[in-house]
């Protein structure tokens, strides 16, 4: 436990303060109607937008998630999330400029606009509440989490003191300012934290105890965890670290702020972009921003941490005060973070603020978002006016953060729901990416599919069948089978459903596609139905998604070479650094030129 000196809390309440006037300067603005408060009025700029996306991701549990990851399975047990690239750069050049097109609030709008009829409908509404207020309560009782473990490690103050005092701010500035106050603010938080996250790395590694760079890599216990790959010696931890996450997570599993075919809060950012152009930089600049530069402060302090507290025991031993409910490896990022000098302390832990605050308020906002438009205003009040919606939206806002706080105050672990998310949207991955190009996937099929994969999942983790199948003694099947397990199943089920069901009415597909124009074979047999009626296709457009892929691929190869190259240089192995850097300076210029086959003429 920590004391906090006078320079320390006057950055703490600065923070605190710079927030809260902008969350007031910007609400009556942001609370014109609903355009404004969740879209800023579809006017924001591709950086602006990218720097929030970034500020969204760096949560309080994104260091403590990592921390745990590095101390358990070394740096290559980062794949796990790393993998979700792909996922990430599909979005960019292929789905962004769609979802720009769609012109809607939120993009649950998409399935009355792709679908039709009741199933239609069901599925908006439905989808609303599963992702707005299950899902998104538990991706932000992950991050309160954190920061309870942060409070009672580095201030030794209650779970509840916690959430009051950090939630307070943020859920009056989330409800007051709407996207944009979120937006605003995310481009000061993102600063806030990037700087406190690189200076605690610095200073941390250099504790006479660590030694530097050079010591700490020499650390036996820091060597083995140093590698980027898994060995291929031990066969389980390949297969589960590295080759599901790349062959089959990556497009199979939906994840909030990872969704295949985007979707999300990083819809509701290119959903408010100025234009498609805007949309595709800003998702690129938080992909480049994400994966390759930001986690390797964090890692280096989880490496630093193995020499500090090497085990739990020393965790516990050190911080007696920490319930055994709520100890783990993830305690040790804000272990670590004890360890730092007045004013640097302040700076850190208004960073980890700013990081909690930036992504608990676009979850607010995201999650309200879909509770007003695709819930409270088809189902509850059609004709609410624009300003009794946004009151409505920031009433919600209220509601989500005080539920999300309680869970928090039972959870343990948050690599534990990471893995339960996941398991929960394994399999549903293929059909949003498939549902814009193949004509044939109707509404059923994403119903089918969102079942089924819940219910496999519940009854692999709560009863003895996923013990009897998965376990790792007597089981049928290896345990690193179960996730691929429960996609095949999802797949093979919601393909049975799609063709045991009617397709969605030609006029519906032809509306959707005369909207969005996504193009390619799969629209083929609506197109010739749609030309011999008589209607007017305007098909003539250069469909863009092969050269989207490519450049999905260069991409990857861009951001993974610089994050590998970092860590090389970061390593002191030089000649490895210098042949990624060039790689990935060729990459790059590779990917200027497949670029401009897929950039959208703005007039």
């Amino acid at each position: 436990m920590v004391s906090l000196s006078t320079l320390d809390i006057v950055l703490i309440i600065s923070l605190f303060v710079i927030i809260l006037v902008i969350g007031f300067w910007v609400s009556k603005r942001s609370g014109q109607n609903m355009a404004a408060y969740f879209l800023s009025g579809r006017s924001m700029p591709w950086w602006l937008l990218g720097l929030s996306m970034v500020a969204t991701t760096f949560s309080t549990d994104t260091p403590n998630l990592v921390t745990d990851i590095v101390r358990n399975n070394g740096v290559a047990g980062n794949w796990i999330w790393w993998a979700f690239l792909l996922t990430g750069l599909l979005t960019v050049f292929v789905y962004a400029k769609l979802w720009r097109k769609l012109a809607v609030t939120t993009d649950m709008e998409f399935y009355e606009l792709r679908y039709g009829g009741k199933p239609a409908k069901f599925l908006r509404q439905f989808r609303a509440i599963y992702l707005g207020v299950i899902f998104n309560i538990m991706a932000m009782a992950a991050v309160s989490l954190a920061a309870i473990k942060i409070g009672q490690i580095m201030l030794g103050i209650p779970a509840w003191l916690t959430l009051v005092s950090a939630g307070l701010i943020t859920v009056i500035f989330s409800a007051l300012g709407g996207l944009r106050g979120v937006v605003y603010t995310d481009f000061l938080l993102f600063f806030i934290a990037m700087a406190g996250s690189l200076g605690a790395a610095v200073y941390l590694v250099h504790l006479p105890e660590v030694g530097g760079l050079q010591a700490l890599f020499a650390t036996p216990t820091v060597q083995t965890k140093l590698a980027f790959l898994p060995s291929f010696d031990d066969k389980k931890t390949l297969i589960s670290l590295l080759i599901i996450p790349l062959a089959v997570q990556w497009w199979s599993a939906w994840y909030p702020g990872a969704e295949p075919g985007g979707g999300g809060y990083i819809a509701q950012r290119m959903l408010a972009a100025k234009n498609e152009n805007h949309a595709i930089g800003a998702t690129f600049f938080f992909n480049v921003m994400h994966y390759a530069l930001r986690p390797w402060p964090w890692i280096l302090v989880a490496l630093a941490s193995l020499v500090i507290f090497p085990d739990l025991e020393s965790l516990q031993a050190a911080f007696p005060m920490i319930t055994s409910d709520k100890l783990g490896h993830d305690l040790a990022y804000p272990a670590m973070m004890t360890l730092l000098p007045s004013g640097l302390l302040g700076l850190v832990l208004a960073s980890l603020v700013a990081a909690y605050m930036s992504t608990i308020s676009t979850h607010l906002n995201w999650g309200s978002s879909y509770i007003v438009n695709d819930f409270y205003k088809q189902q509850i009040k059609p004709k609410a006016s624009e300003k009794e919606l946004v009151s409505v939206g920031r009433v919600t806002t209220v509601l989500l953060m005080i539920l999300s706080a309680l869970l928090a105050l039972v959870l343990q672990n948050a690599l534990q729901l990471f893995e339960y998310i996941l398991m929960f949207g394994a399999g549903t991955g293929l059909i949003f990416i498939l549902r814009w190009f193949w004509w044939r996937i109707n509404a059923w099929s994403e119903i089918t599919a969102m079942f089924a994969s819940g219910i496999i999942a519940l009854v692999l983790k709560l009863t003895p069948v996923g013990s009897y199948l998965f376990s790792p003694t007597v089981g049928l099947f290896p345990d690193w089978f179960e996730f691929p397990f429960v996609v095949f199943s999802t797949t093979i089920i919601w393909l049975l459903a799609t063709f045991l069901t009617q397709p969605e009415e030609h006029k519906t597909l032809v509306s959707f596609y005369q909207r969005v124009h996504p193009g390619g074979p799969g629209w083929t047999k609506v197109l010739n139905r749609a030309k011999a009626e008589g209607h007017t296709i305007d098909d003539n457009r250069k469909w863009t998604v092969p050269s989207g892929i490519l450049a999905m691929f260069v991409g990857a190869i861009l951001i993974y070479t610089i994050l590998f190259a970092t860590g090389y240089w970061i390593y002191g192995q030089y000649k490895a650094a210098l042949i990624l850097t060039v790689i990935a300076i060729l990459s790059a210029l590779l990917l200027v030129r497949v670029w401009r086959r897929i950039r959208v003429d703005v007039l």
